[in-house]
């Protein structure tokens, strides 16, 4: 799109998902998602930017300080700081909600994978639904039947995205996969820095794909009492359909290019979903 602001810009570039799904938002609100996103893009992305775990820190530090600065009356003036700075002081965003999104990166940060599913769903507290919970907040969707249903697709979008982004973790020497589940199943991580499948990691990723799988349902329990104005928050549960078809039809293997290959279709699947007033 033309005339893209600099966040819009960013999320365009880095979170096509997320920047597809703002399109249906009314145009201010469309911004101040923008804006939030690109704050979750400059977060997320520490662990790739940095050549070691303390420079990692001192950059989700400076967030943070950003962040005071922000709620102090104070914004620093950047490119991303100073919209999501309008953004807070329009909706009224959750401190504690942004410090969670920062605070969870602190993970990326290191090298062990999670314990289990347990440490992996508190991790994708922070990266998923917190950002979930603050998008509600921008759209002014905060009822029950939207709050409830963040709470179940927060992981699993998380659940998904790490699974497609599991070539990308591997190359870093990084991994996702809960390290009880990998144990079990006999999974060899080296053999995952390789980018090689096995039946055994093909056991794990069905473990997390399942899990998605129920979420997705549980977060369209009270599909018809959530507002239209939540969608462009919830319109992921489309797009997250999709990815679990294809790593369903790959076999869960992660590495096939059908499911590293970009999806067709995305913005007609979210535009029907938006038109029908479902997610």
């Amino acid at each position: 799109m033309k005339g893209l602001s600099v966040c819009g810009a960013l999320v365009e570039r880095h979170d096509r998902d997320r920047y597809l799904t703002s399109l249906f938002a009314p145009e201010a609100e469309r911004e101040q998602l923008f804006a939030l996103y690109a704050f979750n893009h400059e977060v997320a992305k520490t662990a790739e930017v940095v050549s070691e775990p303390m420079l990692g820190q001192i950059r989700l530090q400076w967030w943070r300080e950003s962040l005071e600065g922000v709620f102090s009356g104070r914004p620093r003036q950047h490119e991303v700081v100073a919209p999501l700075a309008r953004c807070i002081g329009a909706k009224g965003l959750r401190r504690d909600l942004l410090e969670q999104v920062i605070d969870a990166r602190e993970f990326d940060l290191e090298a062990e994978p999670p314990a289990d599913l347990e440490a992996l769903r508190a991790y994708v507290e922070g990266t998923s639904t917190a950002l979930l919970r603050l998008a509600l907040q921008v759209l002014e969707a905060e009822d029950a039947a939207s709050r409830e249903a963040v709470e179940h697709l927060g992981p699993a979008w998380a659940y998904l995205g790490l699974l497609r982004a599991l070539p990308l973790h591997a190359r870093q020497k990084r991994s996702y996969l809960p390290a009880d589940l990998c144990a079990d199943a006999g999974v060899d991580l080296q053999e995952v820095f390789e980018l090689r499948a096995s039946p055994a990691l093909r056991r794990v990723t069905a473990v997390l794909q399942d899990a998605a799988a129920q979420h997705l349902k549980a977060a369209r329990r009270r599909a018809r009492e959530v507002p239209r104005r939540a969608l462009p928050a919830l319109l992921l549960a489309r797009l997250g359909d999709l990815y679990l078809k294809r790593l369903r039809k790959a076999g869960g293997d992660p590495f096939a290019a059908a499911v590293q290959a970009p999806a067709p279709g995305r913005v007609w699947r979210l535009a029907w979903g938006n038109w029908r007033g479902r997610f």
